[in-house]
């Protein structure tokens, strides 16, 4: 195992900026805020530690990258801020996400308010689910796992001719397993930010996805065009456990980061690390590191009192949707499942000691 440490100028640099106008404009802060980004260089700090390689199979070790700091997100003429007319995520469900329909709408309302929290000033809006022939994407069985799988670059091109006018960005969510092209065996999900769409499968977060429980579909798939989309007609859907939910939630705001222009963080331990594998990305925090926490509080302008409170509630409130007191659905068949949260517990604690620090 490796560790990779910064110097603390160098996190301090990678952080404030030698820049004076970007100096000056940590310096307005608020005093609490700058308190606990300053613990990205402190090295008695039990906040943010440094990055551990755990094999040559790391996405370190296999994507060389230049880190980016918070000057190069700063001055990059690329990257996609939200406006006064564009502040609001939308999350498409693809294919059936739960093994009922109150357990998928139960499901998506629990992203949905945690992408509020997490994203903190931004709206959140969900689409109506669609099946996936509506996207008339190609799909194929996959070699090694023998599971269904979608194309993610014509899914993405369908989200871009759909995206709504007050969209920051809209990005796809799906229980099917994804591939980009041809010679490649999965990805977990695929995004453009210049077209802020993206698009992401929960599929291998299940515990059972590697089986072969998938058998007789697979036998049915063959006997069919690729054009016959009732192969996912009551297609298996992995159960939704606390583990899961914590996994969709770290992918789903990993990936909507990139589409805000931060790059995978070499820092810190941080959300934003690059992940190869599914240890890897077990092993990656929910939270970002103070450096990528200024990136995203620079494009959104949110509060880190309020977000660190919102997301708090998230985990608190048995109800699908948050931040906010929001009223519970009054519909008859809604059971108001309880929203798994065990796996977000430590995570709890960790935020109630970063507010601690904001607030001394």
């Amino acid at each position: 195992m490796q560790t990779l440490r910064h110097s603390e100028q160098t996190l301090k640099t990678a952080l404030i900026s030698k820049n004076p106008v970007l100096v000056s404009q940590y310096e307005k802060l608020d005093v609490g805020e700058q308190r606990l980004m300053n613990e990205a260089f402190q090295p008695a700090t039990e906040l943010f530690g440094p990055i551990t390689l755990h094999s040559q199979s790391d996405w370190i070790t296999t994507h060389p990258e230049a880190p980016q700091d918070f000057e190069q997100f700063f001055s990059d003429p690329y990257r996609k801020t939200p406006s006064p007319e564009k502040r609001s995520i939308y999350i498409q469900p693809i294919g059936s996400l739960g093994n009922t329909r109150i357990i998928s709408e139960e499901y998506v309302k629990w992203l949905k308010g945690y992408c509020e929290a997490f994203f903190y000033g931004l709206t959140v809006k969900l689409l109506e689910p669609i099946p996936v022939s509506a996207t008339r994407c190609s799909f194929r069985v996959n070699d090694n796992t023998q599971n269904l799988q979608i194309h993610a670059g014509h899914i993405l091109n369908f989200l871009k001719r759909k995206k709504p006018e007050d969209a920051f960005c809209v990005v796809g969510i799906t229980m099917i397993d994804l591939y980009p092209r041809d010679s490649w065996n999965f990805v977990f999900g695929q995004a453009s930010l210049t077209d802020g769409v993206g698009i992401f499968s929960f599929a291998r977060y299940g515990s059972d996805f590697y089986s072969s429980y998938y058998g007789g579909k697979v036998k049915k798939l063959q006997k069919k065009s690729s054009s016959d989309y009732s192969v996912f007609d009551n297609y298996y859907i992995p159960e939704i456990t606390s583990v899961l939910l914590l996994r969709s939630c770290k992918t789903l705001t990993h990936e909507i980061g990139h589409i805000f222009g931060l790059r995978h963080c070499q820092w810190l331990t941080c959300l934003m690390q690059g992940s190869n594998h599914l240890e890897e990305a077990d092993r990656r925090p929910l939270n970002l590191c103070p450096i990528c926490l200024r990136k995203l509080q620079c494009a959104i302008g949110f509060n880190i009192v309020e977000r660190y409170k919102a997301l708090v509630r998230w985990i608190d409130d048995d109800s699908a949707d948050t931040p906010g007191v929001t009223p519970k659905n009054s519909r008859a068949d809604n059971v108001n499942l309880p929203k798994p949260v065990e796996a977000f517990k430590e995570w709890k604690e960790w935020i109630i000691k970063c507010l601690a620090v904001l607030q001394k």
